[in-house]
C-alpha cells in the first residue's frame, strides 16, 4: 500500500512540475513577446514568484517519493547494471541528481548577481529536457 501512494504522489508531483515547465519554457516564453515591456515584466515576476511557491513543495514531494520508491529497489540498485530495469532506474537516478545540479547552478548564479535571460532561458530548457528523458526512461522501464 505504502509503495503505490508513493507511486501515485511521484505521478502526479512529476506531472506537475513538468507541466509548469512545460508552460514557462514552451507556451510563456513565446506568448510574452506579445505584451508590452512593462506587462511583460510584472506578468514574469508573477509568474515566477507563484512558480516557486508551488514548486518547492511539488520537488519535496517528487524527491521524496522518488527515494522512498528508490529505497524499495535498494537490492537491485546496489547492481546497477546487473539488468535492465535496474539500468534504466539508475540512469533515471543519475539524470534526477542532474536535476538538483541545475538548481544548485541556478542558485549560484542568483546570488551573484549572474543570471542572465539567455542562461535562464537555457537551464529552463535544459532541466525540461532532463524531465522528459526521464519520463522515456520511465516508460521504458515498464516493458
Amino acid at each position: 500500500m505504502l509503495y503505490s501512494s508513493l507511486l501515485v504522489v511521484h505521478l502526479l508531483a512529476a506531472i506537475a512540475f513538468i507541466g509548469t515547465l512545460f508552460f514557462e519554457v514552451v507556451i510563456w516564453h513565446s506568448a510574452r513577446d506579445e505584451l508590452a515591456w512593462s506587462a511583460q515584466f510584472t506578468a514574469d515576476h508573477a509568474i515566477a514568484r507563484r512558480s516557486r511557491q508551488v514548486l518547492h513543495g511539488v520537488v519535496v514531494l517528487l524527491y521524496g517519493a522518488g527515494i522512498g520508491l528508490a529505497w524499495h529497489y535498494r537490492g537491485l540498485l546496489s547492481v546497477p547494471w546487473g539488468s535492465h530495469f535496474a539500468a534504466l532506474l539508475s540512469l533515471k537516478i543519475v539524470l534526477a541528481l542532474s536535476i538538483i545540479g541545475h538548481y544548485l547552478l541556478l542558485a549560484y548564479w542568483l546570488t551573484h548577481k549572474r543570471l542572465s535571460p539567455v542562461r535562464a532561458t537555457w537551464i529552463r530548457r535544459s532541466i525540461l529536457g532532463h524531465m522528459v528523458l526521464i519520463v522515456i526512461i520511465a516508460k521504458l522501464m515498464l516493458r
